[in-house]
Parts: C-alpha cells; structure tokens; sequence
C-alpha cells in the first residue's frame, strides 16, 4: 500500500501563478470556450488517475486547459442572465475563506461578520433594523427559506406546526404575478403547497402585479376556504425590471392575513438609485425579503440573503432533531474558547448545515465600496439601460418594448416590411452570441421576442454600450436585407 504524505501548505507561490494566469485571461477578453480551437475535451477526459501528477503539473494543467476555456460572464459585454463575473476583492477574500473558515461555525471573526454583513446588508437595501437574515447558496433557496418561514407562520395561525406535523390536510395557496420568477413555483411544490396552487395574478401596463386582481383572487379563496400562505411581490423582475406596487400588496396581505414577502432577488439593491427609489415605499411591511449579493454587488456565485421579521419562525420551520454527536459537545456556559460554542445557529434557520463563510464576501464589498461606492454602480448601470433605451427611441429599426425601471432594456429590430421579426430578433441573438463579445439573453413581452440586456456588470464601459446598439441594427439590417 502506498504511504500517505501530509499536504504542504504553500499556497502563497502556487495562488500567484494562478492569479496571474487569470489576470492575463481577463485582460484578453475572454474568448467562447466552445470556439476557442482547442479540443479540451479529450484532453481533460480519461478514467480516474492511478497515480497523482503532482501539486505545480496540476496547476499547471488547470492555467492552460481549464482557466482559458471558461465562461465568457466576465466579459464587460456580457449582460445575459443575471449573474455577472465578481469583483476582484470578495473574490479573493472568498478563496481565503475557504481555507481560513471552511464553515460559518464557532466564535470566529468570519462568524461575527456573517451576522454583522447581514446587518450591513439590510441597511443597504432600506430593510430596517428589525430584520434578521440567514445567508444560502442562491435566490431560489433564499425564496424556498422565505416561503418555508411563511409556511410555518400561516399554519401557525391555525394552530397547525407544519415543520412537525405536515400540512394537516389544508389548501393553501401562494399569490404573485405572472412575471414572478419560477423559484416561487418550485418552492411551492417543495413545501408541500403545490406548484398548482401558486395563484399567477395579472399585471398591468407597466408588467406590474395588478392590485385589483390580486384582490379578487384573494376574496374568492378566502370564501372558499384556502388559506393565504404569502403575497409574493417582486422589487425588481427577472423580465424587465419592473418593482411591484410594495405598499399596495403588503397592505392586502396584511388584510387577507397573509405572509408578505419581497423578491428582490436582483432588483433590491435598486433602491439606491434616489430616481427610482419611491417604487419601493412599502417595503417596510415585508414580513421577509432577499437579495442576492452575486447578482448586483459583484460577489462570488453562490450567495443569497433572506431577511425574516423574526427568525424565531425560521427556527420553528428548519430547525433540525438533536443529533447525538452535537449534543453536549460545546459548553453552555463560561466560553473560555471559539470551540466552546457554534455561534449564531445559521444551521437551524435555513435547509444547510454545511455551508461556507459567505458573508465575509458581502462584508468586503462594503468595506471595499461602502454604500455610496455601490449607488454609483447601481445608478451607471440604471443608466445603461436608459441608454439603450434612448438610442432605441431615436432610432426608425429599433423598439422599446418596457422602459426601463432599473438595469434592464428590453428592445428590438423591427424595420418596415412584413418579415418575422420574432425570428429576425432570435437570429440577431444568436450572432451576437457567436460572433461578437457581447452577451445579451431574450425574454417575450407582451407576447413580443426581445432582446434583453440587463446591466449589473462592474467591467461595463458606455463604449460596449453603444457598440451593442450599433451590433443590433447591423446585425438586423442584415437579416432583414436576406430575409426581405
């Protein structure tokens, strides 16, 4: 049998090479890791290896094979999904971190910064002191984390502990808009409620949750006796930005007797723009909210924050069983050691128990930053958008499809003629992707293919701005000059 070697820790030399490799790769803009020319892929294939190459060929293989075929969302042109390459500085903290904390637990300084991010974060996005929150690996479990604790709460009300007992054969049923995001859905049918039972409510004009609808679906549940679990409404949606009416839907939740809760998965940080921020009068009623850092603020994928009124109810809906190889391993009293305790119990507000020090990533970006440092990057990228917009305006082949409200510009070609410009718009989409360095993704509004930038990317410069209004109509003159 082979004899077992301890790690050498020299992570010093081996991260610099490392760091450099990526710094020359960022500088090159990254090409498509599909087009590169490179075969990758065989040369990364292969059974699982006998005998170990070593710590520097192993770097060494990654800088070369894996480093330059990856993603391209660090591009400054890349505004296709929300999520965009992170910032240097959470970035390098979260690899530390890694090392350093490889779980939130015990009394460490990277536990203490998780609870104080938390609260830094809340003042940030206008929640107030009196939220408490619990960090996850992104919006859909922060929504699952948000829904649980209205879950618990709802039934709660009807003297029902859900988290012990189940649903107790009750009907319920969530409300939010049809342009609410899908986690919403998927959270419904793991809490047990049911994707069916996720009542989709109309918007208005401005794809806004429409309040009179809200209310009569309401109403008619009431009588027939389902029972209001949430109102989900969205600071800011994943289609085209628009923040729905807060007060009015936190005011009918609180008269149905339902859990309001805010999606601000994206759009929360917005309300640091002070142009936009009275769309989010209301907020103070929510009951929970999250948002998530690796969106807007630049942080690493893989970090997610849900606020809670109280987390006693988080506790209630997630807390887990005694485990016998917790139980009386730390001391109750008389901390003497950061062994001694585990520190804010994270573990029993959220579906994790393992979970790494994430907010030591958020506690960067503010002090790095601080709140007046990420209103100028939210208010340049609100200002993207409206640049694409204007330029849309004034031009005859182009069409706005929403006015921006935050960082998305929803848009597209559409000459004279009577071509598909459904699909004019899809294969504009597929050349920009193929053949320039910008990145964009597509949505449908009001049943209309658009394309759809959303401008959350810290790289960003007004040159790649414009260059993609410019893409856009050459693109579509193209193909239009074809197809016509």
């Amino acid at each position: 049998m082979p004899q077992w070697t301890p790690a050498v820790d020299d992570f010093g030399p081996r991260l610099g090479k490392v760091g450099a490799a990526l710094d020359s790769w960022l500088a090159s803009d990254p090409p498509d890791a599909w087009a590169t020319g490179v075969d990758w892929r065989a040369a990364l294939s292969g059974p699982v290896p006998q005998q170990g190459i070593g710590a520097d060929a192993t770097l060494a293989e990654f800088t070369s094979l894996l480093l330059p075929h990856g993603t391209r969302l660090t591009s400054p042109g890349s505004w296709g999904w929300i999520t965009t390459g992170p910032t240097v500085v959470p970035t390098v903290v979260a690899s530390a971190a890694m090392v350093a904390s490889p779980q939130r637990q015990t009394l460490t300084a990277f536990n203490h910064v998780e609870e104080l991010s938390l609260e830094w974060l809340a003042q940030l996005c206008g929640l107030g002191p009196h939220m408490r929150g619990v960090y996850s690996s992104g919006g859909s479990t922060a929504n699952l984390i948000a829904l649980g604790g209205a879950r618990q709460w709802a039934l709660e009300q009807a003297g029902v502990d859900a988290s012990a007992t189940g649903l107790d054969g009750r009907r319920l049923a969530i409300y939010t808009s049809t342009q609410a995001h899908h986690t919403v859905q998927r959270a419904a049918g793991v809490l047990g409620i049911g994707r069916d039972w996720v009542r989709a409510i109309p918007v208005d004009s401005a794809h806004r949750m429409d309040l009179a609808a809200l209310r009569h679906v309401l109403a008619r549940d009431r009588e027939s006796g389902v029972l209001a679990v949430a109102v989900v409404a969205a600071a800011g949606t994943t289609n085209t930005g628009a923040v729905d009416p807060l007060r009015g839907a936190g005011e009918l939740a609180r008269e149905f007797g339902a859990w309001f809760h805010v999606d601000g998965a994206y759009g929360l940080p917005g309300v640091l723009d002070p142009r936009v921020s009275d769309r989010y009068a209301g907020l103070e009623l929510a009951d929970s909210a999250i948002t998530d850092p690796h969106k807007w603020l630049g942080a690493p994928v893989g970090v997610a924050a849900t606020f809670v009124r109280d987390r006693g109810i988080l506790h209630r809906a997630f807390t887990q069983e005694p485990a016998e190889y917790l139980e009386g391993a730390f001391a109750s009293e008389d901390v003497q050691s950061s062994l001694d305790s585990l520190g804010v119990p994270y573990f029993d507000f959220s579906v994790e128990l393992s979970s790494p020090a994430r907010g030591v990533m958020v506690w960067a970006i503010l002090r790095e930053l601080g709140v007046e440092g990420l209103r100028a990057r939210v208010v340049a990228d609100n200002d993207w958008a409206r640049r694409v917009a204007a330029r849309a305006h004034a031009h005859p082949r182009l069409e706005v499809m929403a006015e921006p409200v935050l960082s998305i510009a929803p848009f597209r070609y559409r000459a004279a003629g009577r071509l598909d410009w459904d699909r004019v718009n899809m294969r504009i989409l597929r050349r920009l992707v193929r053949e320039t360095p910008l990145i964009v993704s597509s949505t449908f509004v009001d049943g209309v293919f658009v394309l759809r930038p959303c401008f959350i990317n810290a790289r960003t410069t007004q040159a790649d701005v414009d260059l993609l209004v410019d893409t856009v109509v050459r693109l579509g003159d193209e193909i239009a000059a074809q197809d016509g």
